[in-house]
């Protein structure tokens, strides 16, 4: 796995101060920078999850738990294809069900109160290596995005016959389109993917569905 970086911002959320101050001197101990919210609103009032490298969350935080922080950034991240970044828990031994169920739906890892310092700078060690990489494959999902909202109707058409092995001769026949203008498109449709043939494009695409690409609305 990737080292994790050198520095680094998280976010501390805990409504008990001496926690969030302890968690915070021993992060900064690896050079990692820390931002500490009491409450969950606290933190979606003030910043964007993407910002953070990681976030510790207490799963029992008064008004708004950890959990249920966790399922609204989740569905948030989804709906609006944005970042999130790795997620720790705190948490008490009798919540361990409840965190459980929260790994399964891609929370980073869990740490039981009180937090060993090694075991937990080890687990943020492993959040923050993750991290670069996710973000990393984020930002390649963002651009594929970017250029199939600048495909025009007909390149989607055009793409979709591509994408389906055919000849630009078959595709003109298909369109009712010269096979020059299919050339011509299928020129752009290289260009806004940056990629040099339909091997590359396809590797590409194979990042999305295709009712993302393919959907000409």
């Amino acid at each position: 796995m990737t080292a994790a970086p050198s520095s680094a911002t998280i976010a501390l959320i805990d409504d008990d101060p001496a926690v969030r101050c302890s968690l915070a001197m021993l992060l900064e101990t690896r050079g990692w920078a820390a931002l500490e919210f009491e409450r969950a609103q606290d933190f979606l009032d003030n910043q964007h999850p993407e910002r953070f490298h990681c976030l510790i969350v207490d799963v029992r935080i008064p008004g708004m738990s950890g959990l249920e922080l966790f399922d609204l950034l989740s569905r948030q991240a989804q709906r609006e294809l944005s970042y999130l970044p790795p997620v720790l828990f705190l948490t008490g031994h009798g919540d361990i069900p409840m965190v459980v169920q929260a790994l399964k739906q891609g929370a980073a890892d869990f740490l039981e109160k009180p937090a060993d310092p090694r075991t937990l700078l080890d687990a943020v060690g492993r959040a923050l290596a993750t991290d670069r990489e996710a973000r990393r494959l984020h930002e390649s999902r963002a651009d594929l995005l970017s250029a199939i909202g600048e495909l025009t109707r007909r390149e989607r058409e055009v793409l979709g016959e591509m994408i389906s092995g055919y000849l630009s001769k078959q595709i003109a026949d298909h369109l009712s389109i010269s096979t020059k203008t299919v050339e011509a498109h299928r020129l752009r449709i290289y260009q806004k993917f940056n990629v040099h043939s339909n091997m590359e494009l396809a590797a590409r695409l194979r990042e999305v569905p295709r009712a993302i690409w393919q959907d000409p609305s």
